[in-house]
């Protein structure tokens, strides 16, 4: 049996559609990922499954009971799911051993255990007033945590940090999932911060599901060109002008245009065999290079480490078969 299960779930606000017809299950400690635009309901759907929003339609079962949504129970909330929102609180002017203690259940040792694995034991003694903003989001992540909560919803934890509370958050959410044996979900409109994290992605587009898969299959094979925007640049042929490269390829023709991600095209000299381009430019990013070659019709972007090709040199391009998608 799944950990959470839901089923059908729709809701409207405002006579807008928000969310329709969403199901899907995650079993215990698989780290699931809803992946989608700002607007795309993601916000919304964590907030239903942490029974805090009523849906029109549609149940949440966690661990094999019915989430109950706020217009069924007194105080909203389920019991054994901690739901950690963009926009948390913690109480001004006390020191945070002082908030910790208020929430805590565990044992003095157990305790001290996971503000090692938050990275927040040696901010113990200071006041909420005097922490970073990536410090008091660990701070409200352990005071959840201390419920000992079976699930952790995160709604875009990764928005507004810098790339170092950025990495420490991600090492963080890796520790809690491995020793202290919680389920998570998270949602993020970058799920570029997600794919070396998520075990399975959901891709969110106005509402509905559009796609599913593991990080590999979503970013290499993805459904439409917002599922492959979500993940990343890419360039995109049109049937008109992917004749060269289906020759190429020998795959058959299609009406569909062929996505190919930067990093999949090599450059190769002009003389080697290959479709003919022009360099356009070449943008220089510390551990690649971006490189834009024009081929008849259509310029494409090539990302690539340790070129020292220039502006107007000829040149080729090629892919392999298994790193071209039609969408």
């Amino acid at each position: 049996m799944p950990l959470l299960e839901v089923q059908n779930i729709s809701f409207q606000e405002r006579n807008h559609t928000v969310l329709e017809d969403i199901s899907f299950t995650q079993q215990e400690f698989q780290k699931l990922v809803i992946a989608g635009e700002t607007g795309s309901g993601k916000s919304t759907l964590l907030q239903i499954i942490a029974g805090l929003v009523q849906p029109n339609a549609g149940e949440v079962f966690f661990d094999g009971t019915r989430v109950r949504g706020p217009q069924e129970v007194l105080v909203p909330g389920q019991a054994g799911i901690a739901y950690l929102s963009q926009h948390f609180e913690l109480p001004q002017f006390l020191r945070v051993e002082q908030v910790l203690k208020y929430a805590n259940t565990f044992a003095e040792n157990d305790a001290e255990n996971l503000y090692e694995l938050c990275r927040i034991g040696h901010l113990l003694k200071r006041k909420t007033s005097e922490l970073s903003g990536g410090e008091r989001q660990r701070i409200a992540l352990a005071k959840l945590l201390l419920g000992a909560p079976k699930l952790l919803l995160l709604d875009e934890p990764f928005s507004n940090l810098d790339n170092g509370h950025k990495k420490l958050l991600k090492t963080v959410l890796h520790d809690i999932g491995e020793e202290l044996k919680i389920t998570s979900l998270l949602v993020s409109h970058d799920p570029l911060d997600t794919l070396s994290w998520a075990d399975k992605i959901l891709v969110l587009e106005n509402g509905q599901i559009v796609q599913r898969g593991t990080p590999q299959e979503i970013y290499r094979r993805p459904v439409n060109q917002y599922t492959a925007g979500l993940f990343g640049s890419y360039n995109l042929i049109p049937p008109p002008l992917a004749f060269g490269f289906e020759a190429m390829l020998r795959i058959a023709l299609s009406e569909k245009s062929l996505l190919i991600r930067p990093e999949c095209i090599k450059i190769k000299d002009a003389a080697e065999n290959g479709i003919p381009g022009t360099i356009n430019r070449v943008q220089f990013f510390g551990s690649y290079s971006e490189v834009e070659v024009q081929l008849a019709g259509i310029p494409v972007i090539v990302k690539t480490v340790g070129f020292k090709g220039k502006k107007g040199e000829k040149v080729c391009i090629t892919v392999a078969a298994e790193d071209v998608w039609y969408v």
